[in-house]
């Protein structure tokens, strides 16, 4: 049977990388509250393939 409640399961993925020649995509994987935070999310976390920290958007 599927939870029921308002959190949901959201990727973010890296804005700063799509502009560069670096192959590959940093992705994250969390949760949400729908209530809380309607709009897209926004987060800094760390990129692998830049090593460095950068912010991470909502995709649907």
């Amino acid at each position: 049977m599927a939870k029921k409640g308002n959190r949901i399961q959201v990727i973010l993925e890296c804005t700063e990388q799509k502009g560069t020649g670096v192959p590959g995509m940093s992705r994250y994987i969390t949760t949400k509250n729908r209530k809380n935070t309607p709009g897209r999310m926004e987060l800094k976390k760390f990129n692998p393939y830049l090593r460095k920290v950068t912010v991470h958007k909502e995709i649907k």
